[in-house]
């Protein structure tokens, strides 16, 4: 079924994909019942929990076990635990950020598991701020109506949280880890069913060296895809590479075109690689925004202000910027005073020091910046893809939870929700270790993107497929995909794997964006300013045998 509006699309030509990078097969392998790609919140709890079950997990990270995004996590995780708070209310907060795309089912899944995923947390050794009491200390952040976010640390959680699981895998001999590893492809058996993984160890061997890993199941927790776009809070590391190989595999893609713009990143000019975050937290506490004659704008925007879900924050703001035509908005933290600043949120303040802004006495200076994606590949409930064998967890999936936008500090719980959920899953129904084989379609190539290349990609997407869109700005940021994506690479190597797996991502997220007309949630079309009925349900894609991106529509 096509919706209406999508019949009124302008169409965009975008790049031919491929189905299988060029790379060799893999010169050594090794086995484990269970292969999980990524080393964040997702990743480890996952492992815990499957290895709980007795199995033998092996766990793949691009760069270190710490490296991801978890650690860079300042809220918190939001879970009911104050007892005048409910599952109910929480839901319904998440569903309202989720402007009615949110899978209802995975939503209770999520509120009404959530507090045990929590507690369990905390049995394995992460240690979050308490009163003097030794009860919770539970904060507000934007979106969510009651008190139900737990941090760590102040503004640390993420450190905390990704210190508590480190640990407790590195104590168990069962848990093998390989590092700096960049996951190539999905390994399939005859049946089409995922038994593993290829990928290249970084800094062994050659250049173009690869290996793999044999497994019964391979779970997918491999973050975010922020590096597509020019300003993100995301690390290095998050280029989509789960997204992408899944895509190459056959898997189902859904709701990419929903990425949640941080609206408070430290605005550093000349920066890219990684924008430090400004914690909704710190609004929560009182801080607020101002323009560049210190107007608060916020409070004539949403009834709660600089505490709005974060698209209408990251909207506002842009706007500003763009009628101020300015690269930044202020927030302004001075009155909480020095005190609060140095217990509350010493990350921030060291980072805004380290900047040589002084929190206490001056403005900071603020932009939206790529931070979330909503969307990934799709699971049902208990994790599963589209693909017998694989599952995903975490920010690389599509749970239904977020719907098109993430409510603060949902995510980390989301991680620990449904990775209780898989190892559950995988448990239960555990084949045999079957023998892989090449499949794929198409021209298997890598496509020959420079790092020249991956930079103006970059610039494109933040300029025509970022917080703003539009048909004309998508339809150049399509064609520049498109060039960008016509020659083959020479030599397979880390750079040319990582460009095919930033052009695929972002050749699919242009595309559902271009046929989204609509504004809902993070994605704000400035031609079609208004959220459409006709466009309540979900953008699919994947990738045919000859490399053709397509999109197909599902109704809700």
């Amino acid at each position: 079924m096509t919706p209406p509006a999508a019949r009124q699309a302008a169409p965009v030509t975008l790049p031919r994909l491929s189905r299988r990078l060029a790379a060799a097969d893999p010169s050594w392998t090794e086995t484990t019942d269970v292969c999980v790609i990524g080393s964040g919140v997702a990743g480890l709890t996952t492992a815990l929990y499957l290895r709980e079950a007795g199995l033998h997990v092996t766990v793949v990270t691009k760069v270190n076990i710490d490296d991801g995004s978890t650690r860079w996590a300042q809220g918190g995780i939001a879970a009911v635990l104050d007892p005048l708070d409910t599952p109910a209310a929480h839901a319904r907060d998440t569903m309202i950020a989720g402007v009615g795309l949110c899978d209802e089912r995975a939503v209770d899944v999520m509120v009404t598991e959530g507090p045990e995923r929590v507690r369990e947390l905390i049995h394995t050794g992460a240690a979050f701020d308490r009163h003097a009491d030794g009860s919770l200390m539970l904060t507000r952040e934007g979106g969510h109506r009651a008190n139900r976010i737990v941090h760590a640390g102040g503004d640390a959680t993420g450190a905390e949280v990704q210190r508590a699981l480190h640990e407790a895998v590195r104590r168990d001999p069962w848990i093998r880890m390989i590092e700096h590893a960049l996951v190539l492809d999905l390994l399939r058996d005859r049946t089409g069913r995922v038994c593993g993984v290829s990928l290249h160890v970084l800094g062994e061997g050659r250049e173009d060296g690869v290996g793999g890993v044999e497994a019964r199941a391979v779970v997918l927790a491999t973050g975010g895809m922020g590096q597509i776009f020019a300003s993100t809070t995301n690390p290095s590391v998050s280029t989509g590479d789960g997204v992408a190989a899944a895509l190459r595999a056959g898997a189902i893609v859904t709701d990419v075109e929903f990425v949640q713009f941080h609206p408070t990143a430290l605005y550093l000019p000349g920066e890219r690689d990684r924008q430090p975050l400004i914690s909704e937290a710190l609004r929560g506490e009182g801080a607020y925004l101002v323009d560049g004659v210190g107007r608060r704008f916020m409070t004539d925007v949403h009834e709660l202000a600089e505490l709005a879900p974060r698209d209408i924050v990251a909207k506002a703001a842009t706007t500003v910027m763009r009628r101020e035509d300015t690269d930044c908005v202020w927030l302004d933290a001075r009155h909480l005073g020095e005190a609060t600043l140095l217990s509350r949120f010493p990350t921030i303040v060291a980072s805004c020091r380290d900047a040589g802004i002084d929190p206490v006495t001056a403005l900071i200076p603020v932009a939206p910046a790529a931070h979330y994606a909503s969307g990934g590949v799709r699971t049902d409930l208990n994790g599963q893809t589209s693909l017998p064998g694989l599952y995903a967890c975490g920010e690389v999936a599509c749970t239904g939870v977020h719907g098109a936008n993430r409510l603060a500090s949902n995510s980390l719980l989301e991680g620990l929700v449904f990775a209780r959920r898989i190892a559950a899953e995988i448990t239960a129904d555990l084949p045999k270790q079957a023998e892989p084989v090449v499949v794929g379609g198409g021209d298997d190539h890598s496509l020959a993107v420079s790092t020249t290349g991956s930079e103006r990609l970059r610039r494109s997407m933040s300029r025509g497929a970022g917080v703003l869109r539009g048909a004309d700005s998508l339809a150049e940021t399509a064609a520049t995909l498109t060039e960008l994506g016509s020659s083959l690479s020479e030599r397979p190597r880390v750079a040319s794997w990582e460009a095919t797996n930033l052009l695929t991502i972002a050749a699919t997220l242009t595309g559902a964006a271009a046929l989204r007309t609509e504004t809902r949630g993070c994605h704000w079309r400035e031609d079609h300013p208004d959220a459409d009925d006709a466009w309540r349900g979900h953008l699919l894609a994947s990738i045919d045998d000859d490399g053709t991106l397509r999109h197909t529509w599902e109704a809700l």
